[in-house]
């Protein structure tokens, strides 16, 4: 059974926060937990508290299995674009300049691969 994280209005843009994304999207947890430890990107911190918030929602959907028995991986991860907040810079010759101060949404999803797999058995 999925569980997913969702956390908003993370104050960085949603272009930064996709290069680490991407980097454990399909990813097994434990690995993409020791990539964002060792990231030195600034966004990776954020990411993976989220991931660590997504694996506790999935032990607490499935509190019969242990989670060293289960083989979690990253289904999915979206990163939308959230609020913007506009501001003006002052600029030469009395001109004004817009400061556009992004942020995004975070949403990861993990899954069970061996239950992953026997779904895709079966579609098929």
């Amino acid at each position: 059974m999925e569980a997913r994280a969702i956390l908003k209005d993370v104050p960085t843009s949603p272009r930064k926060m996709r290069l680490v994304a991407d980097m454990i999207r399909g990813q097994k947890v434990s690995k993409a937990l020791a990539l964002l430890k060792f990231q030195p990107r600034a966004s990776s911190p954020v990411l993976h508290k989220v991931l660590l918030s997504a694996v506790a929602n999935w032990q607490q959907l499935n509190e019969g299995s242990k989670l060293e028995d289960a083989d979690l991986i990253v289904k999915t991860v979206f990163i939308d674009g959230g609020r913007m907040l506009k501001r003006l810079r002052p600029a030469p010759q009395g001109r004004a300049h817009r400061i556009r101060k992004r942020s995004n949404h975070i949403t990861i999803v993990v899954d069970d691969a061996s239950v992953s797999v026997n779904e895709a058995v079966i579609e098929s």
